[in-house]
């Protein structure tokens, strides 16, 4: 194994030590010591690839945003290759961030817990918003192209509706977490807000051989 790949390695070891430690035990639950005794190295390893607890919670914080991220966008373009409306694109690209199943239940109390500690730290913040504003240009963008094509009304704001439909989620995301028998709600509130958002037709679907939504 090449000697960067080898650090990546020993990186990520420790990072996903700290997200099963923050998802059993929260924030507080996590030390270098026992991020070490979870990721089965020694105390040393870790300090030697990150020289403060700080540093390692940020590295851990960054690698969940990114992994939700490209989820999330790794979904919308497979929907988009088999042109499938915009608004199903966004329903189901938004889906994916509803801890809906034990791994994103998991994640998501990771990613809740970081952002939470993000009003005192700065520096996770950053990470955070970084994040957060590239899915909202992203959807920003979508809402734009349903204006073009018809589904989206011609007066709509794609940035303003971008922000209010992330804001939406990250409370219907609370929700479904603390009561999960409220997850079918969740769902069922971003379909009937996405209807709002997305209440027309795509004008490529009356096309001679275009696909249904």
């Amino acid at each position: 194994m090449a000697t960067e790949e080898y650090h990546a390695l020993r990186r990520r070891q420790v990072a996903e030590a700290v997200e099963r430690l923050i998802a059993q035990h929260g924030l507080d639950g996590v030390t270098v010591a026992k991020t070490a005794a979870e990721a089965g190295v020694s105390v040393g390893l870790v300090q030697h690839y990150f020289a403060t607890k700080d540093d390692m919670l940020r590295y851990a914080y960054t690698r969940v945003t990114e992994r939700t991220m490209a989820r999330v966008l790794r979904r919308a373009d497979e929907l988009t290759a088999h042109r499938s409306s915009i608004r199903r694109v966004v329903a189901e690209g938004l889906t994916e961030r509803l801890p809906l199943d034990d791994a994103r239940r998991a994640e998501w109390r990771v990613s809740f817990t970081f952002a939470a500690r993000a009003v005192d730290r700065p520096d996770l913040a950053a990470v955070r918003n970084e994040t957060e504003a590239a899915i909202r240009d992203r959807l920003a963008e979508a809402i734009g192209n349903g204006k073009e094509c018809g589904e989206v009304p011609p007066d709509a704001d794609p940035p303003a509706r971008a922000a209010g439909l992330l804001a939406l989620v990250d409370g219907l995301a609370l929700l479904a977490y603390l009561d999960p028998a409220t997850g079918p709600v969740a769902v069922a509130e971003l379909d009937r807000h996405l209807a709002t958002v997305f209440p027309g037709r795509c004008r490529q679907y009356d096309r001679p051989n275009a696909d249904t939504p």
